[in-house]
């Protein structure tokens, strides 16, 4: 089966790629450096012709919130076009658990748009939403600096492995269209800044870390619930202790 990886280069995307690949599929990494655009169109037909799925894992280039919001109407709209055209049976993609509970945020209020864009589409659909990346942990971190020491919410984050998303992504791709939402969240919950100190003490990063529960994450502010799956989630293998141990 050919299924087309929008934003396959990147971190999930390349993850997704090779695991499709192991199993059998004619999986096609799309992105610019492949010459697929989808703020402009450029190779969107070719690559789509005889797909039967497409997985959406493209992020924008920028956070700031005119620009993110562009982003995901514009590639929004000229991929699920392109895929109708081409007659594209299920289109997945990647989301962020919390959207819209953090309509704060010009990103999450874009991602939610991202995902309006899709259930009007009249496309059969999956949404995978999965909870921060461990991979990311280190941006988490940056955020906070505030002199010599890091600020960071004590609200409950739930980091889940890149890797472990990517399967998450592989089982929805392979699966029959949900035409609603699937969450994907790590095997445990604790505080961001706690979470935060045990990735910066792996590294040798001996700074203070400081919880807060007034501190934005993102300029955001956020409690226990925000970050964090519901009942029924799909929860990642790989513990932060494990994931660490093997950076």
């Amino acid at each position: 089966m050919k299924i087309v990886v929008i934003g396959g280069t990147g971190l999930i995307g390349s993850k997704l790629i090779a695991l499709l690949a192991q199993r059998g599929h004619e999986a096609v990494a799309a992105s610019p450096n492949t010459g697929v655009n989808t703020l402009t169109g450029e190779g969107l037909a070719e690559v789509l012709t005889g797909a039967r799925v497409v997985v959406d894992v493209a992020n924008s280039p920028s956070f700031e919130d005119a620009a993110v919001m562009s982003f995901f109407q514009t590639s929004g709209r000229n991929l699920l076009a392109a895929e109708t055209a081409a007659g594209v049976r299920h289109h997945v993609a990647l989301s962020v658990v919390g959207t819209e509970r953090l309509q704060g945020s010009g990103y999450f209020r874009a991602k939610l748009v991202q995902e309006q864009l899709i259930e009007a589409s009249g496309l059969p659909y999956t949404i995978v939403r999965a909870t921060q990346f461990m991979e990311f942990l280190p941006a988490i971190a940056q955020s906070g600096v505030e002199g010599e020491a890091v600020r960071l919410p004590s609200a409950h984050l739930q980091p889940i492995a890149a890797q472990d998303v990517a399967a998450a992504m592989v089982d929805a791709t392979l699966g029959e269209p949900v035409n609603g939402m699937i969450e994907v969240g790590g095997p445990e919950r604790a505080g961001m800044a706690t979470m935060v100190e045990r990735w910066l003490r792996a590294s040798g990063d001996m700074r203070k870390v400081r919880p807060d529960a007034t501190a934005p994450y993102f300029g955001v502010v956020v409690d226990d619930q925000s970050l964090t799956t519901a009942p029924g989630a799909r929860i990642g293998a790989t513990s932060l202790d494990a994931w660490l141990a093997a950076r």
